[in-house]
């Protein structure tokens, strides 16, 4: 027990006071930090980031679209609200009486952000020591920066990207029921999710054929159980009663395909390298190249090392982002980020490669809190998100 507890002040350390530190010039109204303008707006700044006020307005109005457009004052139709899921919202509707609703959306981020690095410690455990899995954790923590940056701003990413490790968690200890609740949890969050149930389709797949061409053709059909797997369907079904609630409060079951521009894929691939798209708007992007190599490099490490959940749920999502064009293209990787970082563990867990480590901390904190200073929803009236 008292392992139990040291571990989670660790992990919540590790978690906290990245984040603290991201505040700090913010809460501080430092004008200009390390030669970066940083404003006037001090914790404003922190609360006003994309796209943390449209989830108070769902929060407060929970998709009553006459409350919406009497809280909201951003020129966006109702349906915009759509594209947002409820979950996140919801937890935050649970504890702003105590806080306010812009303190409670990141409060909800910073406990579900523990929630998200305890479970990648968990899964870290099932193969690593204590020292080394504490270290991946803190590499998680605080990597890539535009996971730094979601995880300290009001977003449903950490809540999101955490139910997909718990879930993948449980799919690997073989406890499908919980593994089934937690991607519930992931779909409920974000429409991304229903790609968690689209890799398990296949990871089933390849998991029920390699073990049935290991037994005699007469006892293959009596050995193909599936319905161990039932709970995975959670997630398709939750996705079902999000239409359904959009189908009271929209009037449109579809609503979500409605909610204008925010669905990103687009056909053929790779353009995110179309400068003229609307979410890309520029031609510096050979970074996107580095995430495209990195990232299918550590899906096959994860193959080689027979880690076949993990690949498979890592493959789904990198594959969707091969379609998407917007310029953020790494905030629509962050699912299999995790995994990612659990294939590079041969890597990353040299004495060598600690140095590394701490030296990029530092760009990783300047990038973040440039990005938090102009990442910000342009608001004139706080009194109705209050």
């Amino acid at each position: 027990m008292k392992k139990k507890i040291r571990d989670f002040i660790f992990i919540s350390l590790i978690t906290i006071i990245p984040t603290l530190l991201i505040w700090l010039p913010f809460f501080a109204k430092i004008e200009n930090f390390w030669t970066i303008p940083l404003g006037k707006d001090g914790m404003a700044t922190i609360v006003a980031n994309y796209d943390g006020p449209l989830y108070i307005v769902i929060a407060k109005s929970l998709y009553n679209t006459e409350i919406i457009k009497q809280i909201a004052s951003f020129p966006l139709p109702v349906e915009y609200y759509a594209a947002h899921f409820p979950l996140f919202p919801l937890l935050i509707r649970l504890i702003a009486p105590l806080f306010g609703f812009p303190y409670a959306m990141l409060l909800t981020t910073i406990f579900t952000s523990i929630f998200c690095i305890y479970f990648f410690y968990k899964l870290a455990r099932t193969k690593l020591n204590e020292s080394q899995a504490k270290w991946l954790a803190f590499i998680f923590s605080i990597f890539p920066a535009r996971w730094l940056i979601t995880r300290s701003i009001g977003s449903p990413e950490p809540l999101f990207v955490g139910a997909i490790i718990a879930s993948v968690y449980y799919f690997r200890e073989k406890e499908y029921l919980l593994s089934g609740i937690m991607g519930m949890v992931a779909q409920l969050t974000k429409s991304p999710g229903i790609l968690l149930f689209v890799a398990y389709i296949i990871a089933i797949f390849i998991q029920e054929s390699s073990r049935l061409t290991n037994i005699k053709q007469e006892k293959k059909i009596n050995s193909l159980n599936l319905l161990k797997y039932l709970p995975i369907l959670l997630i398709p079904l939750s996705l079902i009663i999000i239409f359904i609630i959009y189908g009271i409060r929209f009037n449109d079951f579809f609503a979500y395909f409605h909610s204008g521009d925010n669905i990103h894929l687009f056909f053929p691939p790779f353009q995110v390298f179309n400068y003229s798209s609307h979410w890309v708007g520029t031609f510096w992007l050979e970074e996107v190249i580095f995430v495209y190599l990195l990232s299918s490099w550590g899906i096959i490490k994860l193959f080689k090392n027979k880690e076949t959940i993990l690949a498979t749920v890592s493959t789904i999502f990198f594959a969707s982002i091969l379609f998407v064009a917007h310029r953020d293209i790494i905030r629509y990787l962050l699912p299999a980020v995790p995994f990612l970082i659990w294939g590079y563990k041969d890597i990353l867990l040299k004495k060598e490669f600690r140095p590394v480590i701490f030296l990029i901390i530092i760009p990783i904190y300047l990038f973040a809190i440039g990005f938090i200073s102009q990442n910000k929803m342009p608001i004139a009236d706080w009194a109705p998100l209050l």
